[in-house]
């Protein structure tokens, strides 16, 4: 089958690496992809929103299947075209209609699902202008600390961890009364902090039936240590060795059955993925937040330690028969270590020739382009997160071994990774 993929990535790197490997996948193309996923398939200048341009490619090209990589045309409603247009109506799209995209372009959307669903997750209220004067006595008595969330799409940077009560009140005011995130927080949710581990949790479903892919823990913050600012993530490593077969039950159980059955029970357009960002507080798994797409870097430790052929799985997912599919699973650990632009997640200069990466490679280890571009006959910097480097190990400290060590004969202006990926379980 012809597919196209959009997105420009590491997820979509990883994406269209395991996708190629289908003997399913005739032709592959990504919209507008990388240098990286060259290597994987046919790269099309083409916007991700441009849904005329997708349109029209989709019919010339006589694409059979699209993956959406990132949320952004999720939200913006590129299911809910196909599904409308007599043109576009045999081809299988991977993704939620853009009332299911709410999950995760609108945290007030998601807590309400959850709260009817019986979900865990931290406590909540929600605030707009209309009910701004109630927000300063509840965050004067709000336990510290206290986490504001944009409701909309706000680049990964709309939630706020803060100390003290001033602080809160602060942000709570520049969001709503200054548009510190524009119209991505014209609403915003206030959580009661939850102290534990994160994970994330992978479901494949077809809208009634579901699938678990390998899950990942990954890695926001720029230093090591888990200090510093928020990013698009530094590193992941899969499996979790806290995410054992008891606490996955539990998972199972109280969280991913409750989600697919609610997405059922309510109607919901919805053939793709479901990311469920999980805290473990104690023994128990409350849900931060859904994602309706892969995440990034995680899916670049998912893939490569997914057995099962991908192309057979989406194709389940858009035929309603993923109850007829299993899925396998690599037993080696993974890990991804993200190289990135010096000062990223703040201002960072693009453009930097990339060295190193014509060399061969042990092949346990894989290079999984993001933010680069082919030009003339060079690889060049083009985001702040730049590439990452996924290796498979018999323990996670031998696999975050084998990416740094791969990591170390590469090399662009002001280069930075944490060395520490994966360290609470060396």
């Amino acid at each position: 089958m012809n597919i196209l993929l959009l997105g420009a990535g590491g997820r979509e790197h990883a994406l269209a690496w395991k996708l190629s490997q289908s003997p399913k996948c005739q032709q592959l193309y990504i919209a507008p992809g990388n240098a990286g996923t060259a290597l994987c398939g046919t790269n099309i200048n083409m916007s991700v929103t441009d849904f005329d341009g997708i349109k029209q490619f989709v019919l010339d090209k006589h694409i059979n299947m699209v993956i959406v990589g990132p949320e952004e045309p999720l939200v913006k409603g590129i299911v809910d075209l196909f599904r409308k247009d007599k043109a576009l109506q045999q081809v299988a799209i991977i993704g939620p209609s853009q009332y299911g995209a709410q999950l995760e372009g609108s945290k007030a959307f998601a807590k309400k699902f959850m709260m009817r669903h019986n979900i865990p997750t931290a406590r909540y209220r929600e605030f707009d202008a209309t009910n701004y004067a109630d927000g300063i006595p509840y965050l004067q008595q709000h336990s510290l600390p206290i986490v504001l969330k944009a409701d909309g799409l706000a680049a990964g940077k709309g939630v706020l961890i803060c100390q003290s009560h001033v602080e809160a009140m602060a942000e709570f005011e520049l969001m709503l009364q200054q548009s510190k995130f524009g119209e991505a927080g014209k609403k915003v949710v206030v959580e009661e902090f939850l102290d534990g581990i994160e994970l994330s949790v992978f479901v494949l479903t077809d809208g009634k039936n579901y699938v678990l892919l390998p899950e990942a823990k990954d890695y926001k913050r720029i230093g090591e240590g888990d200090t510093g600012l928020n990013t698009g993530g530094m590193g992941a490593v899969s499996p979790v060795p806290f995410a054992n077969d008891a606490f996955m039950k539990k998972v199972v159980e109280k969280v991913v059955e409750p989600t697919v059955k609610g997405i059922a029970s309510e109607g919901i357009d919805y053939k793709g993925f479901v990311f469920v960002g999980l805290i473990k507080v104690g023994e128990e798994p409350l849900v931060i937040e859904y994602n309706c797409r892969m995440g990034d870097p995680e899916t670049e430790v998912v893939m490569p330690r997914l057995k099962t052929d991908l192309v057979d799985l989406l194709i389940a997912a858009a035929d309603g028969t993923l109850d007829k599919v299993k899925v396998e699973q690599d037993n080696r650990a993974a890990c991804t270590v993200m190289a990135v632009s010096g000062g990223y997640p703040g201002n960072y200069e693009k453009g930097y020739a990339i060295k190193g990466l014509d060399q061969s490679f042990p092949a346990d280890s894989m290079v999984f382009h993001a933010g680069t571009t082919p030009q003339k006959e060079e690889v060049v910097t083009s985001g702040g997160r730049v590439l990452c480097v996924t290796s498979y190990g018999d323990t996670i400290s031998g696999a975050v071994s084998k990416s740094k060590e791969v990591l170390r004969q590469i090399s662009f202006e002001d280069m930075y990774y944490r060395k520490d990926i994966g360290y609470e379980f060396a």
